[in-house]
């Protein structure tokens, strides 16, 4: 137990800024099989994008509610996803080449197709969110649990790519490496376990079975996605990873608009 423990705190502080207990210390190995636990991490900034929405949205209004919802989640994780979104814009915007691409993506500077396309995702998943607010006003728990669905589900259709695709960037200053090495398939399944565990709850709060529906659009886009980064560059990066969780939330967002 006290070594499991030990995986999710070192993934924890791996994906967000939130610290470690003081007896954990840093092991490659854990972050490894910290992949596993990538749903569960989403359940906790879901969770606080949901107190933060219902305080914000309480003490000034829903559009401010959602504003702060995203500022603090950003801030929580360190815009550790919206930095990959933004890479992977600039780096398949600009590049043509895989050694450009991967050139670009590695610049710490950020251009125009990174600014362009993160400021798009933000105002889509703003807008997005706030239609959702005013359609489950009066459903508390309906609304807090789609945004730990969003959260959670995005990061395991993200983490999944570790399972299905290979790694192209094994360079010593990647920060994303010991991830890259999870190859073990109880990872897998502990994963999926968690990332259903919220969407079977909201199922069952609601009393809507078509909320399963949701696989669907994000098993076509880790299709689509993976199929376009193995063209450009045979693979993945850990910008890609990013940039997909991006995708995958707002995706959950917008189909959670049509449902």
């Amino acid at each position: 137990m006290k070594r499991e423990l030990a995986i999710f705190f070192t993934g924890l502080q791996f994906y967000t800024r939130l610290p470690a207990p003081s007896w954990v210390r840093f092991n490659e190995e854990y972050l490894t099989q910290a992949t596993r636990y990538l749903p569960l991490i989403g359940w906790l900034v879901g969770f606080f994008a949901a107190i933060i929405f219902w305080g914000a949205s309480c003490l000034f209004s829903v559009p401010l509610g959602v504003l702060f919802s995203m500022a603090a989640t950003i801030l929580l994780t360190g815009a550790f996803h919206e930095d990959g979104l933004a890479d992977v814009c600039d780096g398949f915007g600009g590049g043509w080449t895989k050694e450009k691409i991967l050139a670009i993506m590695k610049d710490s500077r950020v251009g125009t197709y990174g600014v362009v396309g993160l400021v798009l995702t933000l105002l889509a998943k703003f807008l997005a969110l706030e239609r959702l607010a005013g359609i489950y006003p009066e459903q508390p728990l309906t609304l807090g649990l789609i945004f730990i669905v969003a959260h959670s589900l995005s990061r395991y259709t993200a983490a999944t790519f570790i399972f299905t695709h290979p790694y192209v960037r094994f360079s010593d200053d990647s920060k994303v490496k010991p991830v890259a090495r999870t190859a073990d398939k109880n990872n897998l399944i502990v994963a999926t376990v968690l990332a259903l565990a919220p969407l079977l709850a909201l199922m069952l709060l609601s009393h809507k079975i078509f909320f399963l529906s949701l696989i669907t659009p994000l098993y076509l886009i880790k299709l689509y996605m993976g199929r376009y980064f193995t063209r450009w560059i045979g693979g993945y990066t850990g910008d890609c990873l990013g940039a997909t969780q991006q995708i995958s939330e707002l995706l959950i967002y917008l189909t959670l608009l049509l449902l």
